[in-house]
């Protein structure tokens, strides 16, 4: 019988239906190959560099030039940003004393992860992923000193179905001048919990998850992968720091290299038991301005796009998972990836 079950965290809730799943292998896209036409025409190539804006960061090889052949990691401005970095942050201002607005002031900035076409952070060598993480925590300080910005969000989009438009392996950065609502909404939740019950409700979580020890898919001596108890999808994946941390900002450079450890492992495990499925993550960590909070807990989530969002869950807001998350956690225990 399908169950309704409620995330601790957010309040938000799920339906697992495991009568309406599939098998694991069935669940995913298949596997890419980008074709020799888009790989003359990928703007992120090595070689190509004069087709995308000046290079911001680039860890290249000694005496090698910016914005030239010899990186491994390389991150630019997005072409097409989202948001401006030139320009002054304004006050709100109302039209008719109605219609809010603010000027588009922020960073958005592309990470490109390899300057191998075919490869994705599962497939790569770890020094490389330890590389991204590192480029990662690097430019997440970097901007979230700039007290322009209250949020920075790091997210990866692999495969059309999670949204990407370019195949070789690339990630982004946005900085916002604002906390969007459903991040609020997020440490709102996080707040009361803690206001309530004194915790953490991440450090809560993850006792609660060594201790039912169903979920917990892998664990570190300093980070813990689960599949959450209310998953919003088929193998949707939590990865959090064990001890208690709001920012991702305090990460030292050690941590990121076990942190990129760990997500190799788990986008392994994913790419080999559903066949390299389109997929989102997304680093959520605390605003800019509240870096150390007793009641909020930095954390990676993980959803794969196996499944689609159709009109019920537009309408509710609950989404409809197939696979119980305590088989999904079993099921990825059970593939060998390190």
């Amino acid at each position: 019988m399908p169950e309704l079950r409620q995330n601790p965290a957010t309040k938000e809730w799920v339906i697992i239906a495991s009568e309406r799943a599939r098998r694991p292998e069935d669940l995913g896209s298949g596997a890419r190959q980008a074709t020799e036409a888009q790989k003359q025409a990928c703007p992120f190539c090595p070689g190509k560099e004069s087709l995308t804006p000046g290079e911001i960061l680039a860890y290249r090889e000694f005496g090698t030039n910016p914005d030239s052949p010899g990186w491994w990691i390389r991150i630019i401005h997005n072409k097409y940003a989202a948001l401006a970095p030139d320009g002054q942050k304004r006050e709100r201002t109302r039209l008719f004393d109605f219609f809010t607005m603010m000027n588009g002031l922020g960073e958005h900035e592309v990470i490109i992860e390899s300057p191998h076409h075919d490869l994705t952070i599962a497939t790569m060598e770890e020094k490389q992923v330890e590389e991204l993480f590192l480029a990662y925590r690097e430019r997440y300080i970097t901007l979230s000193k700039n007290p322009q910005f209250e949020m920075v969000i790091i997210f990866k989009n692999h495969g059309i179905g999670a949204g990407t438009s370019l195949h070789h392996p690339h990630s982004q950065l946005i900085a916002t001048p604002i906390t969007p609502v459903h991040i609020r909404h997020r440490l709102e939740e996080s707040m009361r919990y803690f206001d309530d019950n004194g915790r953490c409700v991440y450090c809560e979580m993850i006792e609660k998850e060594k201790a039912a020890n169903e979920r917990v898919i892998m664990e570190t001596d300093n980070f813990i992968a689960i599949s959450p108890f209310a998953s919003r999808s088929p193998f949707e994946t939590k990865v959090l720091p064990k001890k208690h941390a709001s920012s991702f900002d305090g990460v030292s450079p050690a941590d990121a290299k076990e942190l990129a450890f760990v997500m190799r492992v788990i986008l392994k495990k994913l790419y080999i038991s559903l066949n390299n499925p389109d997929y989102n993550f997304v680093i959520n960590s605390s605003p800019c301005h509240e870096k150390e909070t007793e009641y909020f807990h930095w954390h990676i989530q993980i959803l794969p796009r196996v499944s689609a969002v159709a009109g019920f869950e537009l309408g509710s807001g609950i989404y409809i998972n197939t696979v119980v998350p305590e088989e999904a956690a079993k099921y990825l225990r059970s593939v060998k990836a390190e």
